[in-house]
């Protein structure tokens, strides 16, 4: 049976008649008449009692009615749901992210959704596993680095860049490397979690160096390796990102700024790029906006100025 088919029968009834059913629905008594025959045959029961003057159901006639009733009742709140959901983020929204970068960014965005987004919960997982984003049921995971092949759909945030820094008191004590050569007399801290692990490719324009110097302190959390760069224990790599409050109180330098360090993209990746849910779209949308005001010089991505050497 069409949804066609039911209103029509909910139409006559709520109306009496074949022909104002007819003329609500912008078709013929005809027309009408013949579904509700073609009902009745296949049904092998009578639904209407018909004379000149009205129209009334029969005792099958009014079971059928009243679940044709509930059918279109129900399509009517699939459409209403339908509409909510593209209208406003709604529901529990589940995330993964590494700890890290949970830390100091995804952090940010989920407490801007929550404040923007009344109706959404988020449950995220800060750990440094690879989740199955799939088979566990998450909304998004966010990855740092480069993506393997993967049948998942991918949204890109933007780059990481990275510096070196090093504290006022180690570098007046040390003196300030005015060349990457200059490295390989220094205290140096090494990352050896994640895609900045091992040695340090810094470039300026057509010129490489590679810096694979024995580290004073080699740890796989970002956060250490801030925190013993600011104590004066030596000189290392970072996210420009995470120590912005750091370069603006003057507690760290940056290091030969003029020399680049690789980039690391940050992606979004979800199941499927079709049918996405507001509230996915919507957490996509804000993360990209977000890291990007960074970029653009809203936030802590900024070149700093280079320190003039010691004399």
């Amino acid at each position: 049976m069409e949804v066609t088919e039911l209103n029509a029968l909910i139409k006559i009834v709520q109306l009496g008649s074949y022909t104002e059913a007819a003329k609500s629905l912008g078709t013929t008594k005809a027309y009408l008449s013949r579904i509700i025959s073609q009902w009745e045959s296949r049904l092998h029961a009578r639904l209407l009692d018909r004379t000149t003057r009205s129209v009334s159901l029969t005792e099958v006639g009014r079971e059928v009615y009243e679940r044709a009733q509930g059918i279109i009742a129900a399509l009517e709140d699939i459409e209403r749901m339908t509409a909510d959901l593209h209208r406003e983020p709604i529901g529990l929204l589940k995330i993964s992210c590494g700890v890290e970068f949970g830390m100091f960014m995804v952090s940010r965005w989920i407490h801007s959704f929550l404040e923007r987004y009344p109706k959404v919960q988020i449950e995220a997982d800060f750990s440094n596993r690879l989740v199955d984003i799939v088979h566990e049921g998450f909304d998004l995971a966010i990855r740092v680095g480069k993506l393997p092949d993967s049948s998942l759909a991918a949204r890109k945030v933007g780059n990481l860049t990275y510096g070196l820094f090093a504290s006022p008191a180690y570098l007046n004590h040390a003196g300030i490397p005015v060349a990457p050569k200059d490295l390989l007399k220094h205290q140096l801290i090494f990352f050896s979690g994640g895609s900045h692990r091992g040695p340090w490719h810094l470039t300026k324009g057509h010129l490489v160096e590679k810096i694979s110097h024995q580290g004073r302190l080699t740890v796989n959390n970002s956060f250490v390796i801030k925190d013993s760069i600011v104590k004066g224990l030596g000189l290392g790599m970072l996210p420009k990102i995470i120590v912005k409050d750091c370069l603006e109180a003057g507690t760290l330098e940056a290091v030969l700024p003029s020399w680049q360090l690789p980039d690391v993209p940050v992606h979004l990746i979800f199941p499927s790029t079709r049918y996405l849910t507001p509230k996915v779209r919507a957490f996509i949308d804000l993360a990209i906006e977000d890291f990007s005001s960074l970029i653009q010089g809203k936030g802590p991505s900024f070149q700093p100025k280079e320190r003039s050497p010691r004399k």
